[in-house]
């Protein structure tokens, strides 16, 4: 027979090295227990139930440890009370759920004061959990230690809220947990759910208050776990003798809510599980490496054109939104019962309604609620003229009337859709509100936005895998439509001030607008985000009831909204035939000024260190040019050189000369600024590169220019492994690089092209489908080759040595990275200078790029990388050619 845990701990206390044996054998038994959990949760476990299945091994481990502890190794036969102990479980293993590598938090718990046994027994016991490579919060404590504290310290008072008695005295506890929770009864609740409240507000912040970051804190981040346990957390404090407050939830939360509630606990709990598995440590924020075989894990297929890793992410997102959702009820709840005692629960200040002159609404205690759930129901446009309210009178929304707005979806019919009314409502807090981003985002909370409007809810949550984005799909937009009305505001006015001086130009602000907040519908769409877009755009603004001549224009901003970036990026703004197929496809001044304000919010709306000044001056070259074609003006070649005259004639004297400039830290500027002339010769642009690369500098910028004379301007966007501004950490690093940038324009010393490092993990998980074209039209003089592929350290080095190595020239480059993906645009001519003409050479190019696009870094080692296809960046259409007379030769035709 084989023999018991208890009977082979046993047997060791008569062998050397008991501690060692003891954490052996309960290493081996705790792991084979975890591994059968794992396997559950792989074969579709509900996550609560993994969850505590976890928590039952931890519980059978550490019993186990303490029979023995207490009865075999260090026995008492006849203990005095001083001598008694007992194990308490608190926090999240209180309430009997355990991730596969949280933390075991215990109370060893005596009487009185602490004798040598208590000590004893306490010290073995963790000393073979560290063994056992746990991690243990523990304490010591006596009974009126442990009340004590709770009285005095919230977090501590939460941790004991959910504690339970694991294993020794169970008398002890039950007299010591008996105690706490007639404390707890007798309290005052309102201090310690204000203290949840702030702790949330502060945790929110460390792990970033926005809750549709791409990479989010399944824990700690807004709309996770935790913010569920803190509702679970108010509720056993208000009712402390009720099994994990179910009593109070069930009161305070409808049927509907709490289906929720316990949906919402059991998904971020499973994913919780793969989390931790698939990182093989305690992870808790849900980062790009990990995504795909969470997603994987979780049995999630992708459909259509979007990914698996999409539509699990999606699926996250809408659940954070549920949970946000669920606090608000659950606080619009408790305020109304609290306000019979003239005290309102969240802010802790007297109850003062106010009249506002709205039929329906009222101003409760600084913010905006409804009379009553009757409200809507009596006129369902008041779900939307709520917020134009809100707006108007600068006012949050009350929790109640945020309740009331996700109990009355279901009044969101047809008819209410085509009402004028809730058009006009919808548009002016869009185009006229103060806070149009808070309160659309509220709106959009409620689930409202996306209801009325189901061209927007169908991108609610949608998330696109890839570095560039730092948000989902509708939080970006919200930024972008929030950042348009700063610029109209004056708040942006130094970091954009053309848009500024523009948007007062523009004539029907609500199609900007409009146009704004349905510029991504398309995404995911079958035929394309543009087309797709555009195919939305069309049928929303039907519905509203918007005229036909704004339709037509709003249409026309969604199918282009990328082309103002593509045109000042992937092309030579200082070409005239440049600005003259810009300007033929924008048409009129005031297409160009929509798009050039729309363009702006869009970029700077993707993530923090996005917009730089760069980018606005290639936009704001490309817009001043085409604006003086419009006014009748005769254009001709921009000097790409203005600026650096001082340089070019350093250059002349010395044959090479460059400066850097380093730009500030912050949302806009984080790059170092590197510009340098000389003589041109053949793989000149290779072997800057080459230096950069070798020196540790990721550019995530480039110009070249070529002057008549046949000086060159190089300018170059750097930033070091921190992405921040190149040097700016260590400035002989920079000065070091200037010097070897110099002596390898003037031919000083050769240049080899430096290894491939292996790849990170968060790079090595994107699929980046590789994409060379080839246009012979754009230019008259010159033959444009646009690349795009997986970023790496010295890409933009072998992209221009495999140009030169065919002889061809590099007459103007523009380099820009976009997250994992590098998008780079050469205009190339032969040896002679002249136009490329030999198709057969163009198609040995492209092979030759596409072989070096095609080369990827080494995997990382250790856990397995499951890469997953990357999203094509918004800013650049990859499949979409710019000018009609595009030959493209897409990879695919190799």
């Amino acid at each position: 027979m084989t023999p018991t845990l208890d009977e082979r701990l046993d047997a060791v206390v008569q062998g050397p090295n008991v501690r060692a044996a003891v954490a052996a054998i309960l290493k081996t038994h705790y792991d084979a227990a975890r591994d059968k959990v794992a396997a559950r949760l792989a074969n579709g476990l509900p996550g609560v139930e993994v969850a505590r299945q976890y928590s039952a091994a931890a519980d059978e481990m550490l019993i186990a440890l303490w029979r023995f502890t207490t009865q075999t190794l260090y026995p008492s036969h006849n203990p005095t009370e001083a001598e008694t102990l007992t194990l308490i479980a608190v926090g999240g293993y209180g309430r009997g759920v355990l991730a596969p590598f949280s933390d075991l938090d215990l109370i060893f718990l005596r009487p009185w004061k602490t004798t040598a046994r208590t000590e004893t027994v306490a010290e073995f016991m963790l000393y073979v959990l560290w063994d056992l490579g746990l991690k243990v919060g523990s304490s010591a404590r006596s009974v009126e230690e442990g009340l004590s504290l709770a009285r005095s310290d919230m977090t501590i008072r939460t941790a004991l809220l959910e504690a339970r008695h694991l294993t020794g005295d169970e008398a002890l506890a039950d007299r010591f947990l008996t105690t706490f929770r007639e404390q707890v009864a007798r309290a005052d609740p309102r201090a310690f759910i204000a203290a949840k409240m702030e702790e949330r507000d502060a945790r929110h912040s460390r792990a970033g208050a926005v809750r549709y970051r791409v990479e989010p804190n399944i824990k700690d981040g807004k709309g996770g776990l935790r913010d569920l346990n803190t509702l679970f957390w108010i509720a056993r404090s208000l009712a402390p003798d009720s099994p994990l407050g179910a009593r109070v939830l069930d009161d305070l939360l409808t049927a509907r809510e709490r289906r929720t509630f316990e949906e919402a606990f059991d998904f971020l709990w499973r994913v919780r599980g793969h989390l931790h598995l698939t990182a093989g440590r305690a992870e808790e924020k849900l980062t790009f490496d990990l995504q795909p075989e969470v997603a994987r894990r979780m049995g999630w297929r992708g459909r259509g054109d979007e990914p698996a890793v999409e539509r699990f992410m999606r699926r996250y997102f809408l659940t954070a939104r549920d949970v946000g959702a669920l606090t608000r009820a659950m606080s619009a709840t408790l305020e109304a019962r609290q306000q019979k005692n003239t005290m309102s629960l969240s802010r802790l200040m007297p109850g003062r309604k106010k009249n506002l002159g709205v039929p329906g609404f009222i101003e409760d205690g600084g913010r905006l609620s409804v009379t009553g759930p009757e409200v809507f129901a009596e006129d369902p446009v008041r779900l939307l003229s709520l917020f134009v309210c809100a707006d108007t009178h600068d006012l949050d929304l009350h929790p109640h009337a945020f309740s009331a707005v996700t109990r009355s979806l279901a009044l969101v019919t047809p008819k209410l859709r085509r009402d004028p009314r809730a058009t006009a409502a919808l548009l002016h807090v869009l185009a006229h509100g103060q806070r149009p981003y808070r309160v659309l985002t509220i709106m959009n909370e409620t689930g409202l936005l996306g209801r009325f409007l189901p061209e927007w809810g169908r991108i609610v949550g949608q998330t696109q895998f890839n570095m560039y984005h730092a948000y989902t799909v509708d939080e970006h937009t919200l930024q972008a439509i929030g950042i348009i009305n700063d610029i109209w505001r004056g708040k942006l006015e130094g970091d954009h001030p053309l848009a500024h001086e523009v948007i007062h130009l523009i004539a029907d602000i609500e199609v900007l607008m409009l146009a704004m907040l349905l510029h991504d519908v398309g995404k995911g769409g079958e035929r394309g985000q543009l087309e797709d877009g555009a195919i939305a755009a069309r049928r929303a603004c039907e519905r509203l009831g918007v005229e036909t001549r704004r339709i037509e224009l709003v249409v026309w901003l969604v199918r282009n909204h990328l082309a103002l970036s593509d045109y000042a990026q992937k092309r030579d703004v200082s070409d005239p035939e440049t600005v003259r197929a810009f300007a033929e496809l924008v048409g009129d001044p005031e297409r160009l000024r929509l798009l050039l304000v729309l363009t702006v919010a869009d970029i700077r709306a993707v993530g923090p260190g996005v917009w730089n000044s760069w980018k606005g001056q290639l936009m704001r070259s490309l817009y001043s040019a085409v604006e003086a074609l419009f006014r009748g003006e005769d254009i001709e070649r921009i000097d790409p050189m203005a600026g650096h005259h001082d340089l070019i004639a350093r250059a002349a004297r010395t044959g090479a000369a460059a400066e850097a400039t380093t730009g500030k830290v912050g949302q806009i500027e984080r790059t170092t600024e590197i510009a340098l002339a000389a003589r041109d010769r053949p793989g000149l642009f290779a072997d800057l590169a080459a230096v950069l690369a070798a020196a540790g500098a990721d550019v995530t910028g480039a110009r070249v220019a070529t002057a008549e004379d046949g000086t060159v301007l190089d300018v170059f966007q750097v930033q070091d492994g921190a992405d921040l501004p190149y040097g700016q950490a260590e400035p002989r690093r920079l000065k070091t690089l200037i010097a070897a940038l110099e002596a390898a324009a003037r031919g000083e010393q050769p240049v080899a092209p430096p290894a491939m490092p292996p790849a990170t993990p968060r790079r090595a998980v994107f699929d980046v489908r590789p994409v060379v074209m080839i246009d012979p039209g754009a230019s008259a003089h010159a033959t444009v080759i646009e690349v795009s592929g997986a970023d790496r350290p010295g890409l933009l080095a072998e992209l221009s040595r495999t140009l030169s190595d065919h002889d061809l020239s590099i007459r103007s480059a523009h380099v820009a990275s976009f997250g994992e993906r590098a998008v780079d645009s050469f205009y190339v001519t032969d040896a002679e200078g002249g136009k490329i003409v030999s198709d057969e050479l163009l198609t040995t190019v492209q092979v030759a790029l596409e072989a070096v696009l095609d080369r990827t870094p080494e995997a990382p080692t250790g856990r397995r990388i499951v890469a997953a296809r990357a999203s094509a960046r918004d800013v650049s259409d990859l499949n979409r050619p710019l000018r009609s007379r595009t030959v493209s030769l897409p990879s695919e035709a190799r």
